[in-house]
């Protein structure tokens, strides 16, 4: 495409793209506005939410209020999708977000959606990040104050309830012992009337639809706990079960608040990508003025122009101009691009120096940056529609438990018992098989081999990842920052002279460029220079005892005919040139493997794990790294898109994937992949649909993972057994009235203790693994 002359009142902006081409004159007029175009609309508006899919059919996200467990995934999908004209539904349940898709030509299916999900007892709205962080922060506050008044009101209600127990067996009064409960009960209706709304309501909603979940026995059995000691009290009995009662609505609300409070984290992080969309644009008219826009008001045809430190918020092909711009959005590599006439820009990237004048090929919700962000929303969707072990048995368990409560009922009122006593019984049965045991056989081990590998240096973001880690048997790296590091670096420089070096590492220390920092950091010791000038798209020079130093692109330097020579260069490196008076020299910088990158290579194969490489970079950068690691699978200049056309094929064969990546072009794919994880040094977007992230610049914590989480798939799947066992024994008993429901309290907490025991065993080995990693 032939370089059009700029507008006359543009002037050139400093800048620094080694190796850079010919400096380009343009004007600095005019910053970027702050302000955003912002139409505010009444929700009822769905005008204002529809959007058409590549497909062209009609497509609404919906924010869902109401989902407490991975159950309602399956029955708002079923719902929504057993409705005229709705083609799909996916419900993310880390975002609460539905989206609705339907043949544009049928009938307007929004309010169809919102009437069907009221039926079904959720309440929903089109969706906005502003509205739902609103309700997120105060259905923060409202289980935090409900775990508040559950933990006050246990503390208290326990004491009195040992007082009573010791006194039981000793010298309390009647009087006294009545007057204990009562000071129980006074402390404990008021308490579980509170704490237990998000159970109580969770319960109702689910009867109203009816189905059941998990809130119904707890529901039950604390209602029925409750009613039971009341009764009890009156009757001037032994004992009383308030602090039964209680004690489980505290234990379970903690859990809900952890497991919302591990939600609204990635939700707060997810939505940093927002962040990477420029608010506004530098739009050039057609009489050659340049005029700030919203982004949105730009369209594809549009000229605009890019400056040194703003983020290309279009896609586009460069008219004139030219710039060093980091790509990692599209690439995943670091190291900036050199951008020219006829190149392409896309949407995020960051321009780091030099003027661009773009005609916009892609603009609002068509660019790339938006097309990552609807694969990552797919993908986190589909993922979320994976069962949890813990929920796969709770599925069974909670109608089990209903009918075995009521059968015990029904069979001892038949059997000729009182009315009082066949309650008790049924209490007691409740009771026996509340879900303790099995809400703690998996989250157990989870907290002990998460901490055994917060030790080992991996931080687990998802309750789940220990199960799907020890699914996997491959394991795809992306290269860059992956199993590279995530900066570059400068290469062996032996035959580079000591005062060229030196004056390399000083000049350094002037510029910003990703280039000049790798030089800079490799020499903390070098002092700065006092004065230094910038020459814009070359480098910068300044004098060093009298003699001119420069540091820059091999042009600048007149290290051309030096930099041509370097044919040993690495593909994958950049040359910087450095001159000192007549003496030069050329430096190369590049992306370093991790230290311990083959030996995990190696260890991963022991373990019988297939290895495949994908990156966006090129082949010729590509290439190398998967002959130095051995990997024979490998692809290179890979979109996001294709990572995961690579992940779903691999699935399609049966094949479970963790996929470890660090660029915000690899979240799509780590939220696609079986289960993922991500260095601690990736983008926030990233982390966020990381299911663990590893410190540290080694990669032996991506094997420690798969070690530990091999050893607690077996211990979860060894406590639902003694959770199952337990049952076994212990239903009997209580259906045949040989437990009463004090007795069946305090079974109900060993067989808790024992999961918790056996949980621990999930640190044997942890010492291993540390030093494992130290070695490594």
């Amino acid at each position: 495409m032939a370089s059009e002359t700029l507008a006359p009142n543009v002037t050139a902006l400093a800048g620094a793209s080694w190796p850079g081409a010919p400096v380009q004159d343009v004007d600095a007029r005019g910053k970027p506005g702050d302000d955003r175009a912002r139409t505010e609309a009444p929700a009822q508006d769905f005008s204002l939410f529809l959007r058409r899919d590549p497909a062209g059919q009609a497509e609404m996200a919906f924010a869902v209020e109401g989902i407490d467990c991975a159950a309602c995934i399956d029955e708002i999908e079923d719902g929504c999708e057993a409705l005229p004209g709705i083609v799909r539904a996916r419900l993310n349940y880390t975002t609460h977000r539905l989206t609705i898709g339907w043949d544009a030509r049928a009938e307007p299916a929004p309010a169809r959606v919102l009437e069907a999900l009221a039926k079904a007892g959720y309440r929903a709205w089109p969706f906005e990040a502003d509205r739902l962080e609103e309700i997120d922060n105060a259905t923060s506050r409202h289980l935090l104050r409900c775990l508040g008044v559950a933990g006050f009101a246990a503390m208290n209600i326990m004491l009195l309830s040992v007082s009573v127990w010791s006194g039981n067996v000793t010298d309390i009064t009647p009087e006294t012992r009545d007057f204990f409960h009562w000071l129980s009960a006074l402390i404990a209706l008021p308490a579980a009337a509170y704490a237990g709304q998000p159970f109580f309501q969770s319960a109702l909603r689910a009867l109203k639809a009816r189905s059941l979940n998990m809130d119904v026995p707890i529901t039950l059995g604390v209602l029925l706990a409750l009613s039971v000691s009341v009764y009890e009290t009156l009757h001037h009995a032994e004992h009383a079960y308030f602090d039964s009662a209680v004690m489980l609505l505290f234990f379970l609300l903690a859990g809900r608040y952890l497991d919302h409070a591990m939600r609204r984290r990635t939700r707060a992080e997810a939505g940093n990508l927002a962040a990477l969309k420029a608010v506004s644009a530098n739009r050039i008219e057609a009489d050659g003025r340049l005029v700030t826009v919203p982004a949105a008001a730009v369209k594809p045809g549009d000229e605009v122009m890019l400056r040194a430190g703003e983020r290309a918020p279009v896609d586009g092909r460069v008219l004139s101009g030219t710039a060093s711009v980091d790509e990692s959005l599209v690439t995943g590599e670091t190291l900036p691009r050199h951008v020219g006439v006829g190149g392409t820009v896309h949407a995020g990237s960051l321009i780091h120096d030099g003027v661009l004048r773009l005609r916009t090929t892609a603009a609002g919700e068509d660019t790339f940056l938006d097309e990552i962000e609807r694969l990552l929303d797919k993908a986190s969707t589909a993922r979320g529609r994976y069962i949890r072990l813990a929920d796969r048995a709770a599925r069974l368990y909670a109608p089990m438990v209903h009918t075995t409560a009521l059968l015990a009922l029904i069979g001892w009122l038949i059997a000729g018992a009182s009315l009082h006593q066949a309650v008790l019984i049924a209490v007691a049965v409740l009771i026996i098989t509340c879900p303790c045991a099995l809400a703690l056989a998996v989250p157990a081990v989870q907290v002990v081999a998460a901490g055994t590998l917060m030790r080992a240096g991996v931080l687990i973001n998802s309750g789940d990842t220990f199960e799907r880690l020890a699914e996997i048997d491959t394991v795809a790296f992306d290269k860059t920052g992956t199993l590279t590091l995530p900066d570059p670096s400068l290469s062996d420089t032996s035959h580079v002279p000591a005062p060229l070096l030196a004056a390399a590492a000083r000049l350094a220390l002037a510029s910003t460029h990703p280039l000049a920092r790798a030089i800079a950091v490799a020499h903390p010791d070098a002092l700065p220079l006092a004065e230094v000038r910038e020459v814009p798209g070359a480098g910068v020079e300044a004098e060093i005892d009298g003699v001119t130093a420069r540091l820059g692109s091999p042009a600048f330097c007149g290290c051309e005919a030096l930099a041509a020579a370097r044919a040993d260069a690495a593909p994958d490196a950049s040359l910087v040139a450095v001159r000192l008076g007549e003496a030069c020299a050329v430096l190369e910088i590049r992306q370093a493997l991790r230290s311990d990158a083959r030996a995990v290579m190696d260890e991963l194969r022991d373990a019988g794990l297939a290895i495949v490489l994908l990156s966006g970079d090129r082949r010729a950068a590509v290439a190398p790294v998967a002959a130095r690691l051995g990997v024979t699978d490998w692809w290179a200049q890979m979109r996001p898109g294709d990572k995961i056309a690579v992940l779903e094929s691999l699935d399609a064969k049966g094949h479970g994937v963790l996929m470890v990546g660090d660029g915000i072009n690899d979240a799509p794919s780590l939220a696609s992949a079986h289960v993922s994880l991500s260095p601690i040094s990736a983008a926030d977007v990233t982390r966020a649909q990381a299911d663990a992230v590893f410190l540290g610049e080694k990669l032996a914590p991506v094997a420690i993972a798969l070690k530990v989480a091999r050893r607690a798939r077996h211990l979860m799947r060894q406590n639902l057994m003694i959770a199952v066992v337990y049952n076994l024994i212990a239903v009997p008993l209580a259906v045949a009235g040989a437990v009463t429901p004090l007795v069946a309290a305090l079974a109900m907490s060993g067989s808790s203790i024992i999961v918790t025991l056996n949980a621990l065993r999930a640190r044997q080995g942890g010492r291993a693994l540390e030093k494992a990693k130290e070695a490594a």
